[in-house]
């Protein structure tokens, strides 16, 4: 007792040596230097007091805030609901401290910590707050940008991986309760690293966040969009499964990054590939789903690039299968496994074969013959690509020299080789080898090449136009055509995209009328048109009424081998009629698998093997009238309801009740699938619903209890036993 009562004493002394004037002087300096404020408020929460220091820097007359609610004048700054408390701590007399917090009349004006402690008259009464506060505008932001780059990505402003990862998984574990839908999108960009290597890598910054900003406009809906790193992007769109709605947003995505963008360091064009995954139909977990839309990404870049795929439980395998063909590349070309097709390119006035394009196929040992279209595909990104267009050039040369002189061999020039440093060499090996006139060489060059060093561009087209050879540009009016490419090269011809050509027919306002500026433009520099993938009569039509010189398309043949146009032209003219019996018509979806169609609660099994948007050929089934409807199961939760309008022994023509939609690859799905939650509910368990698990679930809950209507067709595969 003596030693406290002796504190008491020395404290005391302490305090009796300062004057009231010295306390409050001293009080004054600590309000003014910064270091500290008070303030004060009265039991019903008005403020009484508050350091003239603190209204100053707020930028508020001191008057407008004495007599005020404490509430009404300061809100939290802080984010988190912790710091929302304030009226809470007040309102129940509670001390706090370290609460951040912002003039109401200033939301943008200085961030301060204020302390509180409540006072009590006698340990019972209310008076009011006392308490302190600090300026720690500069500390609060600088915290605030530390947890923002823990979220975001510092370049674009999207979130980041680690943001992205766990949005979607709170947001799948909350809609698989709900049992709601959720997409997730996965991009990549393609030709960015041709950016980075050839412009540097602060173009390759600016361009990412020129991508990120067109990212944000093109989509209208709600969405989290994220850049996980590099050039990969990821988007989560809730309450959606409409594949209609998606492919139409996946290809309005694709237009818009496909659209050139300018930078201080040049002009350059990229592309984009998308793939789509939907849970809970392809995954109910965040990991199954992303797994799903990476391997649909896979599929989409090696489809071709430049567009979208929709993830299938097929996908997979035919990924396993993709990169056993690309390592076995370098075998097919070493033991002579890829061969030529020819395509006939036609004048439109005389329709005789003025030139032949040709097609890379692959004479594969355990898969047979794989076409040009899928080689395409298979060879797209591979590190063979030169070495199969060098190849493809010298064996295209060896059987052009064959022909007669009036027919030209036309081959697809890829990127790589044409920026290579031996291509010029190569070209002239060909010809020097088998003898070919170089003006009878066409080599068709992508419009992508204008964006590699602008010095080895140049310098190679001067080289082939000394050599002789005709030079096409290829693909003129994807999106990003440019006159400034006909000024630098002396093309001979211009050959329209595909796309915009197909489009012409399907929309012949702004797309029939661009058709027909290009050809006013070639014949301003003199150069030929030519017009490819042409397939029905009315497109053929349209495009000689525009006044295309050249034509090629399944209308007039699809590629053939050297026996069929050495035949042909063995009368050294060969002419080809529009649609005439000696070619093929265009391709058709053409399938060959075992599916299952329904009817009064009975499941068949039959053999799909024809498919169209419309509808279908199923074969298997007897004694099956028109105007019988059927439910078609065409796997992954894919139901579409039918109708038979043809009926003929065993096969039977069906029409769709809705018709299907592109898969962005050239494939066709339905707009909308069973839902898995659906099937749980039905008796399947959801943990059994992985992606791609319940292709033949489906059948097995709805046919159990009715009894066979048809009977299975005599001879036919599925015929029960």
């Amino acid at each position: 007792m003596r030693g406290s009562a002796a504190s008491r004493s020395r404290r005391g002394t302490v305090a009796s040596a300062l004057s009231d004037g010295e306390r409050l002087a001293m009080l004054d300096e600590l309000e003014q230097s910064g270091l500290g404020w008070f303030w004060a408020s009265d039991a019903a929460g008005r403020l009484t007091y508050i350091s003239a220091a603190i209204a100053e820097r707020l930028d508020v007359p001191l008057d407008d805030l004495l007599g005020q609610p404490f509430t009404t004048i300061f809100a939290a700054a802080e984010r988190e609901e912790r710091s929302k408390s304030l009226p809470l701590m007040l309102g129940a007399h509670k001390a706090f401290s370290g609460m951040a917090v912002r003039a109401v009349r200033r939301p943008d004006g200085p961030v301060l910590r204020l302390s509180g402690q409540p006072i009590f008259r006698d340990g019972e009464r209310f008076l009011g707050f006392r308490g302190t506060g600090s300026d720690i505008t500069d500390e609060f932001f600088r915290e605030e940008e530390t947890a923002r780059l823990v979220r975001f990505d510092s370049l674009t402003g999207l979130s980041n991986r680690h943001r992205m990862a766990h949005h979607i998984e709170t947001t799948l574990t909350a809609f698989k309760a709900a049992r709601r839908n959720c997409a997730v999108m996965m991009l990549d960009l393609d030709r960015f690293k041709h950016v980075n290597d050839t412009l540097g890598h602060a173009a390759g910054d600016e361009l990412l966040k020129q991508v990120a900003a067109r990212l944000t406009r093109a989509i209208d809906r709600e969405c989290e969009i994220g850049r996980l790193g590099g050039d990969e992007f990821q988007v989560m769109l809730p309450d959606i499964d409409d594949r209609g709605v998606l492919g139409e947003l996946a290809a309005k995505i694709i237009a818009m990054l496909r659209q050139p963008y300018s930078l201080d360091e040049g002009r350059c064009v990229i592309g984009a590939s998308v793939g789509i995954a939907i849970a809970p139909h392809d995954g109910v977990t965040c990991d199954e789903i992303v797994r799903a839309a990476d391997l649909a990404l896979y599929a989409a870049k090696n489809g071709g690039r430049g567009q979208y795929r929709f993830f299938s439980g097929e996908l997979e395998n035919e990924t396993i299968f993709r990169r056993r063909l690309e390592q076995h590349l370098g075998d097919a070309l070493r033991e002579e496994q890829l061969f030529l097709r020819f395509e006939p390119i036609v004048d439109a006035a005389s329709q005789a074969v003025q030139a032949l394009e040709a097609h890379v196929c692959w004479n594969h040992a355990e898969r047979g013959v794989i076409d040009n279209e899928e080689f395409a595909q298979i060879v797209e990104g591979s590190s063979l690509l030169g070495d199969v267009g060098t190849w493809a050039i010298s064996e295209a040369c060896r059987h052009a020299a064959q022909w007669p002189d009036t027919v030209r061999i036309a081959v697809n020039v890829p990127v790589p080789l044409f920026l290579s440093e031996t291509f010029v060499d190569d070209v002239s090996k060909a010809l020097d080898s088998t003898g070919l006139a170089a003006g009878r060489l066409e080599l068709e060059i992508s419009e992508a090449v204008f964006f590699g060093d602008t010095t080895v561009v140049d310098r190679t087209l001067a080289a082939l136009f000394k050599l002789g050879v005709r030079m096409t540009l290829d693909e003129f009016g994807s999106g990003y055509s440019s006159l400034a490419y006909l000024r630098r090269a002396p093309f001979d011809a211009i050959k329209i995209d595909r796309k915009l050509v197909s489009e012409s027919e399907r929309h012949d306002s702004r797309e029939l009328g661009l058709v027909r500026a290009i050809v006013a433009l070639a014949g301003a520099l003199g150069m030929d048109t030519i017009a490819n993938g042409i397939e029905s009569p009315s497109l053929l039509t349209m495009l000689n009424e525009c006044g295309v010189r050249f034509l090629q398309g399944p209308i007039f043949s699809e590629p053939v081998d050297h026996d069929a146009v050495a035949h042909e032209i063995a009368g050294k003219t060969w002419k080809i009629t529009p649609g005439s019996s000696r070619t093929h018509r265009a391709k058709r979806r053409t399938v060959f698998r075992k599916i299952q169609v329904f009817h009064d609660d009975y499941a068949y099994e039959v053999t799909l093997r024809n498919l169209s948007r419309t509808g279908a050929f199923i074969q298997g089934l007897a004694d099956v009238p028109k105007a019988t409807q059927f439910v078609v199961d065409l796997g992954g939760g894919q139901l579409a309801v039918a109708t038979v309008i043809r009926s003929n022994g065993d096969t039977q023509g069906l029409e769709f009740e809705q018709s299907l939609i592109d898969d962005g690859s050239g494939g066709l799905c339905t707009r909308n699938r069973v839902s898995p939650y659906a099937l749980a509910s039905a008796g399947a368990p959801l943990a059994a619903l992985a992606p791609g698990s319940y292709q033949g679930m489906i059948g097995g809950l709805i046919g159990q209890g009715g009894a066979p209507k048809f009977g299975y067709a005599p001879g036919s595969r599925l015929e029960a036993s």
